[in-house]
């Protein structure tokens, strides 16, 4: 397992620094969760990525993260509102061909409850930003999403519900909304494997889908070890079904659709170009544009330079709970896909582990990539 070179205790100190200021609780998290929860939370792009460990008992994977296990105590807690800091060890395959350290050290905050406004967005943001920038480099950039954004528009522009659904899901994959949008306009979707069983599903109740499915497996002799569970699979069977039946995407709207997720540049300027886009379309986002401005004024309050910022349309995170405003802090001296920090808004996370469903917030500063001499440390 490759490790991150070690951190010089002074640096170390100052990035920890802007974290300990808050006086919240450091916790400790569970270094193996259960497979099946990761499996169905981390997202397609961090599937490949999870360090799996087999025994008598459930599959389990190694923390790629903090979130969930922290996440999970709260809930067990039985609290409402928390603010929780963290250090520790985080595990992640490295892509194949690349030098990335697979075991390496993350400092970070998780908030649940308590003001899930743009003013908590930002307090965070900029908690990132001040972390990440103790450890010397001078390079840094805060890269804006909003995956609730990007579906309030598809809401907008009023979209057959299982189309809607299809392009909300595709977002939160990097690269795939593309294809997507050709494919939601071709007038006979190409052909896949597994068309032929999603469209028997389609019609089908989620459990009654979930049984077949399981009845195809005994026939077939089939003994799934770790992966996905039937319920999960026929669950994005039944999906794919519902959306070949779906209305195709009309070109106007298409056009609509990438002239938005196309913006990309300085945040008020990127903003001001969207409203736009929802005027020309006949659109009513007024309410969550007037956020994003009250959002921008609070992370440079926080700290964060305006000069930057910028603010992607388009731009979405490895993990699928992220539901909300996103950031990453990127430095030019390493890849896009190895930033600095990042975090976000995951509202829905603690109801789907069976908590209430109340906001909830954070971040993860990368101690290895803000240092400096790192260089091109991944």
């Amino acid at each position: 397992m490759r490790l991150e070179p070690p951190v010089p205790a002074q640096v170390l100190a100052a990035i920890r620094a802007p974290f300990a200021l808050l006086g919240a609780p450091f916790v400790d998290a569970p270094v193996m969760l259960p497979l099946g929860l990761m499996l169905d939370l981390a997202g397609e792009t961090m599937r490949g990525r999870l360090f799996l460990v087999q025994g008598d008992g459930e599959d389990a994977c190694l923390r790629p993260d903090f979130t969930i296990p922290i996440a999970r105590a709260h809930i067990a807690e039985g609290r409402g509102d928390g603010r929780y800091l963290y250090e520790g060890k985080a595990f992640r395959v490295a892509p194949r061909g690349s030098d990335r350290a697979e075991e390496f050290l993350q400092i970070g905050i998780e908030v649940f409850g308590g003001d899930s406004g743009p003013e908590a967005d930002a307090e965070v943001a900029g908690l990132a930003w001040r972390a990440a920038a103790a450890g010397g480099r001078d390079d840094l950039v805060l890269i804006l999403g909003d995956v609730a954004l990007f579906s309030a528009f598809i809401d907008a522009i009023g979209l057959a519900p299982a189309l809607a659904a299809r392009l909300k899901r595709a977002f939160a994959r990097p690269g795939a909304l593309a294809g997507e949008l050709t494919r939601a306009q071709a007038a006979e979707p190409s052909a896949r494997q597994g068309d032929r069983i999603a469209e028997l599903l389609a019609g089908l109740p989620e459990a009654d889908a979930t049984a077949v499915l399981q009845d195809l497996w005994s026939i077939a002799g089939i003994q799934p070890v770790g992966g996905r569970s039937a319920g999960e699979i026929a669950h994005r069977l039944v999906q794919r079904g519902e959306a070949a039946r779906a209305p195709r995407l009309s070109p106007a709207e298409a056009r609509l659709i990438r002239d938005f997720i196309d913006l990309s540049g300085p945040p008020r300027a990127m903003l001001d170009a969207a409203a736009g886009l929802v005027r020309a379309g006949g659109l009513d986002l007024e309410a969550d544009l007037e956020a994003w401005d009250r959002r921008l004024d609070a992370i440079i309050g926080h700290g964060a330079p305006e000069d930057r910022l910028i603010f992607h349309a388009s731009f979405g995170r490895a993990f699928s709970y992220y539901d909300g405003f996103l950031f990453e802090v990127r430095s030019p001296a390493l890849s896009d896909e190895a930033p600095v920090a990042g975090g976000g808004r995951y509202d829905s996370l603690p109801a789907h582990l069976g908590g209430a469903a109340r906001g909830a917030v954070g971040c993860a500063v990368r101690p290895g990539r803000a240092w400096a001499q790192a260089g091109r440390a991944s």
